[in-house]
């Protein structure tokens, strides 16, 4: 079932395989309900996605934070 987006804004690619896909960070709204942050593989030509993770903007604040306190990385 495909469902309708809209992408506000391009935040980046994360990772790019030579399988002509793209795993990107995306501020998108999918089926005009509000936007999310979304990490998901695309179609160079975003005509199709794959499975994804969407995160509201407060979920994005407490990933940051939890990010910035982890010394993992």
């Amino acid at each position: 079932m495909q469902h309708s987006f809209e992408i506000y804004r391009h935040i980046g690619v994360l990772s790019q395989p030579n399988n002509g896909w793209v795993k990107e960070l995306n501020y998108i709204s999918w089926d005009s309900r509000e936007p999310v942050y979304d990490i998901r593989t695309w179609t160079l030509d975003h005509t199709q996605y794959g499975k994804g993770v969407t995160i509201t903007a407060s979920e994005m604040r407490l990933l940051q934070e939890l990010i910035k306190d982890t010394s993992v990385f």
